[in-house]
């Protein structure tokens, strides 16, 4: 039962974040073999001024053994 969240800088339309929830989902289903029912899909906007304090210094240096894709960019 996979959960998902995406973090994303503020300024998405709500149709493109749905547009994301699907797309992480087809595959999540195809990759995993997960079921629709059983997938979730949360999106957070984050401010472009709070990125690195909210997300990149917690989640992507702070958690960097989970990460599977890694930025390719390092605004430290």
């Amino acid at each position: 039962m996979p959960h998902v969240i995406v973090k994303i800088v503020t300024g998405r339309s709500e149709a493109q974040k749905a547009e994301i929830a699907e797309a992480v989902t087809r595959a999540l289903m195809a990759s995993a073999g997960s079921a629709e029912a059983n997938i979730s899909v949360g999106i957070e906007d984050i401010a472009k001024e709070a990125w690195v304090e909210e997300v990149y210094r917690p989640d992507i240096l702070g958690r960097a053994g989970t990460l599977y894709k890694k930025p390719g960019y390092d605004p430290l």
